[in-house]
């Protein structure tokens, strides 16, 4: 079974039991094993079967998730600015923060 789901202004395909990676919950202040609940759900469906297709969302339909690490740290990446002919150059470097999430059920 999977699902398309939408997550922080993007869209998603996740299946029961995969961890995936969302936008910082609650400033990484939750707990491990705290419940989380999607419920803008855009396909719901068997693979190589029939699927629901949502108006823009399924109705009743919802994904839950278990929050497995509150705050985890992305890759690290490199921004480096430089103007030609000037002698200027500048590096510095930024690291996103997410949280983990393993998904544990689908409903719909």
């Amino acid at each position: 079974m999977y699902a398309i789901i939408e997550e922080s202004g993007g869209q998603r395909k996740v299946t029961k039991d995969q961890t995936i990676l969302v936008d910082l919950i609650n400033g990484g202040e939750s707990k491990a094993g705290e419940k989380i609940t999607f419920d803008k759900v855009l396909v719901i469906g068997e693979a190589g079967g029939t699927a629901k297709l949502g108006t823009p969302y399924v109705s009743g339909a919802s994904v839950v998730g278990e929050i497995v690490e509150p705050m985890v740290q992305g890759d690290k990446l490199y921004i480096f600015k430089f103007r030609p002919k000037k002698g200027h150059s500048r590096k510095t470097g930024h690291r996103q923060r997410y949280t983990s999430v393993k998904i544990t059920a689908m409903n719909g």
